[in-house]
C-alpha cells in the first residue's frame, strides 16, 4: 500500500502508488503550527504559509507561482493547523516533475520580501474578520480558547491583529530556519508515478533542505475542575454553540472508542442527536458531534445552530443524551451501524490521490506510525459496548464539561447553571 524511505539528511518520504488514476499528488508536511508559537508571534505559521506563494528567485511573483500549475490544470493550495503546516500540488501524472520542482521551489526558495509581507498583513486580517463574522466558524475558535486559555493550544491559528501587525521578515526567517528542516518534514507522493525513480527524484529536488533540529511545542496544561462557559454576545438570528467534553489524544487506546461514541451521538443523519434535535423537535438546521484527537489533547464536541428562544432546551437535550450514554450500554445494532459508518466513510474518502496523500501523510507527521485502512477498520471493529460505556462514564463528567456560544445573551451564569450531567 505504501513505502517509507528516510534520506541521509533525515527527510522522510512516503510513496503511495495507485494505478487506478491518471493523477498524482505531492504533499509536503511540516510538523509545526500554532501550538509551536510563542504568544508574541502567534499566527506566524499561518502567515508563513501565505508567504510561500509570493515569489522565489525562479518564479519572482505570485502570478508566476500560480501560472506554473495553472498551465497544466493543476490543483494546489496550503493549510495550517495547530500541529502541522501543509503544501500540496495535484497534477496529471505526466507533470509530476513539474509539481516537484514547483513545490520544492516555494518551500526552499521563497524570497519573503518586505513589501509582500506588509501587503499580506492586510489579507490575513481580512481572513480573521471573515471568520469572526461567521458565527458557526467563530464558535469553534472560541471552543479551543475556552478549553486551553492563554497557552498556544488555546490561541487562534490566524493570530491576532496585533501579532500579525508586528510580524516582520526577520521573525519569518528565524521561524522557517528553525522549523522547515529535514527532520521535521515529510514529502508524500500518491497516485500514478514511477516507483523506481520517485525517491531519487524527490531527493534531488529537496537536496538543499536544512538539516538541523527544530524546537518542540510546549506541553498543554489541562486543570479544569468545574464546568466552563464562554459567551460572546451578538445579535444573531440563531445561537451557535459548541458543547462537549475533554477526551483522548491520538496515542490513547480509547481514541477509536471516542470516534464511535461521537458517531452514535451526532456523527450521521440517523444519529441520536440529529434525529431528536432536528427531525423530531425541529430545533436546528445543523447539529453534529465530532471527535478530535491531537498528539497531546482530545475532545468530543457537539456543535449546533439553535433558535435563540430554544437554546436552553437544546442544551438540556444534548446533556441528557450525554448522560444516557453513562447509564446503559448501546445496543448491538446501533454499535454496528456506527462502526460500519466510520469504516464506510474511510473507504470512500480514499478514492483520490490527494486524499491518499493526506491519509498517509497526516499519520506520519503526527504519530510517526502509519496504519493501513484495513488496520484502522480492524481497530474500529474491536470497540465494544463495554468500551463505550466505560469512556462515557469517564468523559461525561461536570469537571470536563465546556460550552462556547455566540448569541443575543449577556449573562453566562444562566448557562453555567444548566451545565450538569
Amino acid at each position: 500500500m505504501f513505502k517509507k524511505n528516510i534520506l541521509k539528511n533525515n527527510l522522510r518520504i512516503i510513496t503511495v502508488p495507485y494505478e487506478n488514476t491518471e493523477a498524482v499528488t505531492v504533499l509536503v508536511l511540516v510538523k509545526t503550527g500554532s501550538k509551536y508559537e510563542e504568544k508574541e508571534i502567534n499566527g506566524i505559521s499561518h502567515f508563513l504559509e501565505h508567504m510561500l506563494f509570493k515569489g522565489t528567485k525562479k518564479r519572482p511573483n505570485t502570478t508566476l507561482i500560480a501560472e506554473t500549475l495553472d498551465r497544466v490544470g493543476g490543483i494546489y493550495n496550503a493549510f495550517t493547523s495547530e500541529e502541522y503546516t501543509g503544501f500540496f500540488a495535484k497534477v496529471g501524472s505526466s507533470h509530476l516533475s513539474l509539481a516537484l520542482d514547483w513545490i520544492s521551489d516555494i518551500f526552499l526558495n521563497s524570497k519573503l520580501e518586505e513589501k509582500e509581507i506588509e501587503k499580506e498583513k492586510g489579507v490575513i486580517i481580512e481572513e480573521m474578520n471573515m471568520y469572526v463574522d461567521h458565527p458557526s466558524s467563530y464558535v469553534q475558535i472560541l471552543w479551543r480558547e475556552l478549553l486551553y486559555k492563554d497557552q498556544p493550544a488555546g490561541r487562534n491559528i490566524l493570530g491576532t491583529k496585533e501579532t500579525i501587525t508586528n510580524i516582520n521578515r526577520e521573525k519569518l526567517l528565524k521561524y522557517i530556519k528553525s522549523q522547515y528542516v529535514a527532520s521535521n518534514t515529510i514529502v508524500c507522493v500518491a497516485g500514478k508515478f514511477n516507483e523506481n525513480k520517485i525517491v531519487e527524484e524527490i531527493g534531488k529536488y529537496f537536496s538543499k533542505i536544512r538539516n538541523t533540529l527544530p524546537f518542540e511545542k510546549p506541553k498543554v496544561i489541562e486543570n479544569q475542575k468545574y464546568p466552563q462557559c464562554l459567551l460572546k454576545e451578538r445579535k444573531t438570528d440563531q445561537t451557535h454553540l459548541c458543547l462537549g467534553v475533554r477526551g483522548y489524544n491520538l496515542f490513547h487506546p480509547y481514541k477509536y472508542a471516542q470516534d464511535v461514541l461521537s458517531t452514535i451521538l451526532g456523527g450521521m443523519m440517523s444519529s441520536r442527536l440529529f434525529i431528536k434535535v432536528r427531525e423530531r423537535l425541529g430545533l436546528a438546521y445543523y447539529i453534529n458531534t465530532d471527535s478530535y484527537s491531537d498528539t497531546d489533547v482530545g475532545f468530543l464536541v457537539t456543535q449546533a445552530g439553535i433558535d435563540s428562544n430554544n437554546i436552553e432546551k437544546a442544551i438540556k437535550i444534548i446533556l441528557k443524551e450525554y448522560k444516557t450514554m453513562t447509564e446503559r450500554k448501546v445496543g448491538e445494532r446501533e454499535l454496528k451501524k456506527a462502526k460500519d459508518y466510520i469504516k464506510g466513510k474511510l473507504i470512500l474518502s480514499l478514492e483520490t490521490s490527494d486524499s491518499l496523500a493526506s491519509f498517509y501523510g497526516f499519520q506520519e507527521i503526527l504519530e510517526e506510525k502509519i496504519l493501513t485502512p484495513k488496520q484502522i477498520c480492524d481497530e474500529i471493529d474491536k470497540v465494544t459496548k463495554d468500551d463505550i460505556l466505560k469512556i462515557s462514564r469517564d468523559i461525561f463528567r461536570p469537571s470536563k464539561l465546556n460550552l462556547s456560544l455566540i448569541g443575543p445573551f449577556n449573562d453566562k451564569n444562566k448557562f453555567e447553571k444548566i451545565l450538569k450531567i
